[in-house]
């Protein structure tokens, strides 16, 4: 049986680089990234930020959710890249058929996360005013502090390091059922 370690965060946080840097550290891994389950819709897609995407977001997280979860009981050391919420977390968990997973939410500066968004190249997500309004759904959010990285100066390196070390630790788990 693999793990599943949720790497989470708003826009720009820098999940796909910290995700990326963990998943190469384990002999058998799976990197999932949860915005291509959103390229999945074909039509009628709402974009996942706005209010009437609630129930698509829901079934794309369901779905994302439940693939992770297939990948660690075939025995992968898995790791989810996308912005799953605590207002989203106990829904994923439980489509992921799992008893416990790890959740690192990395929470820079609202000013960090917009200057690396404006930023990127070759990235489909650029909305300063969506990056704005899901960092501070996560900063208002009632998430325990071991979950979360708030340190617009470490590197993806030493945030990577640090999520790996709290994990070693147990602190990162989430008990599931």
């Amino acid at each position: 049986m693999g793990s599943l370690l949720i790497v989470s965060g708003p826009p720009g946080a820098g999940k796909s680089t910290v995700a990326r840097l963990i998943v190469d550290h384990f002999e058998r891994s799976v990197l999932v990234e949860g915005d291509a389950f959103f390229g999945f819709l074909a039509s009628g897609a709402i974009k996942p930020w706005l209010p009437e995407s609630h129930q698509q977001n829901e079934v794309v997280t369901d779905v994302a959710a439940r693939a992770s979860g297939a990948f660690v009981s075939g025995g992968y050391d898995t790791v989810y890249d996308g912005v799953v919420g605590p207002w989203f977390l106990a829904a994923f968990a439980s489509s992921t058929g799992l008893d416990r997973l790890d959740y690192a939410v990395i929470l820079p500066s609202l000013d960090a996360c917009l200057e690396r968004v404006r930023s990127r190249v070759a990235h489909g997500f650029g909305d300063p005013e969506a990056t704005a309004s899901m960092h501070q759904q996560f900063a208002a959010s009632d998430i325990d502090h071991r979950h979360v990285i708030a340190d617009d100066a470490a590197s993806p390196s030493d945030i990577a390091a640090l999520i790996g070390d709290r994990r070693r630790r147990g602190l990162l788990g989430v008990q599931i059922r």
